[in-house]
């Protein structure tokens, strides 16, 4: 962790945002983000550009100078078209008031964690998890508890919720569920969450529900169930979402958050508060994106199975390489056997030996030491590609480390 406030204005910082780790995938990604040879699987976004149609809403909404203050909730039109969406894919019925529209994903999980914790309140998270959440809960007060996956052998991925209840105390305020999982690709299965569901109204808990990757399921089982088909309208559930995946828009800066009935105002007004909303234009962008882009989430989703096969079956065919296959997101988790350096070094390595950029597991936390992640949402002929070169590159990795354990054994 890098000094990121100079010592002499230490003093009269907040301690919490002072010790904040720096994000371990920005640093390998800024160590080649020019380089033109590398192939690119480290950031969490596909390779497709924004479909044309949604552009054109953004540029006609500019050419009509919708270019003012909005709703801080949202556009209206915004939040009906968000309960059509959800009515359509999940058969929920979701009032358009529960919805407010967001400055992304990540601004999603901050009004979250705003709208529930105070100083001290806990939230469980199973880890390895997506950073950027286990950071938000600290940077407003908050204590992050991890309950580590259970990674098996054979490669299958598990949560105890066991576990996990034993975790809560009488500071506990909130469960932290990212179904599918960002970086493991493990997807909760719907009779869990109904438990979860029932011991979070017993304990009066909150669950925060990221569902951003409910649509990246393969082999035909998609979309996930979303808590929302399980929950009342009045449970302690809040789920965040947003537009960056589905529609590849991660530039523009646009999500969701739902919640309980009744919260509308509030939730409005940490909006005004934290970004004043989200530009009207791009609003107008993702009504169309909503309206029109079922067919693109489907090309995208099976193209993504395209490569995730190509990179599942080239990686499970290595003998020093555990390939966790993903249930959903386009993300895969792999472990390298063997290794004598951590997963940030190794990383580092493979981007320069092979020419590939991938995220070390530790960047998702301490638990995901020895692990690599692999963005897929890429075309089937780059996955091919990239394999190509950690083949050679793993291979003569697993050579080296039987070598040096046949020196030391001899």
């Amino acid at each position: 962790m890098s000094d990121v406030i100079p010592s002499s204005l230490r003093p009269s910082c907040s301690s919490r945002v002072h010790t904040m780790p720096d994000n371990q995938i920005v640093a390998v990604a800024d160590l080649a983000r020019h380089d033109a040879s590398v192939v690119r699987l480290w950031i969490g976004e596909g390779d497709l550009p924004t479909p044309e149609y949604i552009k054109q809403a953004a540029m006609d909404a500019l050419k009509d100078d919708d270019t003012r203050y909005s709703y801080s909730q949202g556009l209206p039109e915004l939040r009906q078209a968000l309960a059509d969406y959800h009515r359509r894919h999940w058969q929920v019925e979701v009032s358009s008031d529960r919805f407010c529209v967001t400055i992304g994903g990540m601004n999603a999980v901050t009004m979250a964690m705003q709208a529930i914790l105070d100083e001290g309140s806990e939230v469980i998270m199973p880890t390895p998890a997506w950073p950027n959440a286990r950071q938000m809960i600290e940077i407003v007060g908050g204590v992050n508890v991890p309950v580590a996956f259970d990674f098996h052998p054979d490669g299958n991925i598990e949560l105890d919720l066991d576990k996990l209840f034993a975790r809560v105390t009488e500071r506990t305020r909130a469960v932290f569920i990212n179904s599918p999982s960002n970086p493991t690709g493990w997807r909760m299965p719907l009779e869990d969450m109904r438990r979860l569901r029932d011991f979070c109204r017993e304990k009066g808990l909150w669950i925060v529900a990221d569902e951003v990757y409910n649509h990246f399921v393969y082999d035909g089982g998609g979309p996930a169930p979303s808590f929302l088909q399980i929950c009342k309208p009045d449970d302690k559930l809040l789920v965040t979402n947003t537009f960056s995946k589905n529609w590849c828009m991660t530039g523009w800066r646009a999500g969701w958050i739902t919640f309980p009935g009744g919260m509308d105002q509030l939730f409005a007004r940490l909006c005004q508060y934290n970004t004043t909303g989200v530009a009207s234009f791009i609003q107008r962008a993702c009504i169309v994106a909503l309206e029109e882009g079922d067919e693109f989430i489907a090309q995208q989703v099976a193209r993504c199975q395209a490569s995730r096969d190509v990179l599942v079956h080239g990686l499970t065919a290595l003998d020093n390489v555990t390939v966790f296959s993903p249930e959903g997101t386009f993300y895969l988790f792999f472990k390298v056997h063997g290794l004598d350096e951590s997963s940030l070094e190794m990383a580092k390595r493979i981007l320069r030996e092979a020419k590939v950029g991938v995220a070390p597991g530790s960047a998702f936390g301490p638990e995901g030491e020895d692990y690599l992640r692999i963005c897929f949402a890429i075309d089937p002929e780059l996955a091919k590609e990239a394999l190509d070169r950690l083949t050679p590159f793993l291979t003569e990795l697993a050579e080296a480390s039987q070598d040096t354990t046949a020196y030391l054994e001899g």
